[in-house]
């Protein structure tokens, strides 16, 4: 079938094809979800290199993420070339239209991954992503108590954050930054608000990026923050048998808020309602000198420095050792 997004068909293959079994949910139902909250994934995705999570058998079947841009991209749909830490090279999609999630939808997307960059610039990053991750033992209300200690260290900054739920156990808030830093300086600065957090949440929140070491905490994932790590965009499908969805959310409303509330029947009304509750990000952009300078009298004051990179980055210097404590303790 043939889909009018926004002035432009976009077809739809196989629309029948069911994508969540446990709700029924078919690859029709993805596209009209898609269309509904199109002006928010737009926003979210707009001019960054993205990666796709396809599920071309659904949900139950393999997926695979798409980096680079695949055969057949429409002409209207830009890319830019992202460098990995390998110092490899892709052209990953750049959506710059409603239609392209659309475009990507019918090639069995259910979550768009884009970089914290824009592709008129792939090398500074305009967004703080910090992903609060409930280890077992937590949930997403630990995470909630969390992002609330966040938001205010971030004010006390003069920083502004906008939170949203994973569309799993965790929260994700984003807080928009000029593009004048590069990744590890972003990196950083969310080690940086990771490990104040730490210290105002003792035996509740942890940095350490090592499984055996968090406990029952809320993990700061910093390296969510490094070159190529992505986190899913505001109202993306997740792979979950709910269909849930990353869903921005007021700061009133999380203590209420369950992340099984936002799905890919009850997003669209909420749309439809509230508008797109990350909107205003657009209009900000703040600086990271406060963070960068705390995390250097972290530095100084505690003698806290680097913390491990994920295992696929070239190694930095002063990084720990990337060996498991426990599998270190043997030799």
């Amino acid at each position: 079938m043939e889909l009018d997004v926004a002035g432009r068909t976009v077809r739809l293959s196989n629309p029948d094809k069911v994508y969540f079994p446990e709700r029924g949910y078919t690859k029709l139902d993805v596209a009209q979800y898609y269309l509904a909250v199109a002006e928010g994934v737009l926003r979210g995705l707009r001019e960054r290199p993205t990666t796709l999570q396809r599920f071309p058998d659904g949900v139950d079947g393999e997926f695979f993420y798409q980096k680079r841009a695949p055969k057949g991209l429409p002409d209207w749909l830009p890319t830019a070339t992202i460098n990995f830490p390998s110092g490899r090279s892709a052209d990953e999609i750049c959506p710059t239209e409603p239609a392209a999630v659309l475009w990507a939808a019918n090639l069995g997307c259910l979550t768009f991954h884009p970089w914290p960059v824009r592709r008129a610039d792939t090398e500074h990053p305009d967004e703080l992503r910090i992903d609060l991750d409930p280890q077992p033992g937590t949930d997403f209300h630990d995470a909630v108590r969390a992002a609330h200690e966040l938001r205010g260290l971030l004010e006390g900054y003069g920083m502004r954050g906008w939170p949203k739920t994973s569309g799993g156990r965790g929260l994700h808030v984003y807080v928009p930054v000029e593009p004048r830093w590069t990744f590890t300086d972003c990196r950083h600065a969310v080690i940086a608000l990771g490990r104040a957090l730490e210290q105002r949440m003792p035996g509740q929140v942890t940095t350490a990026w090592w499984k055996e070491e968090r406990g029952e905490k809320i993990f700061v994932d910093y390296n969510q923050m490094a070159r190529d790590r992505t986190i899913a965009s505001a109202y993306s499908l997740r792979a979950r048998p709910g269909a849930t969805a990353s869903t921005p959310l007021r700061w009133e409303e999380l203590d209420d808020a369950s992340p099984e509330d936002f799905d890919l029947k009850t997003v669209p009304a909420r749309f439809a309602e509230v508008g797109d509750l990350q909107a205003g990000m657009d209009g900000q952009a703040f600086g990271l000198e406060p963070l960068l300078e705390l995390y250097e009298r972290q530095a100084k004051d505690e003698g806290l420095g680097e913390l491990p990179y994920p295992p696929d980055h070239p190694k930095v210097a002063g990084e720990p050792t990337r060996v498991q404590p426990s599998r270190a303790r043997k030799h």
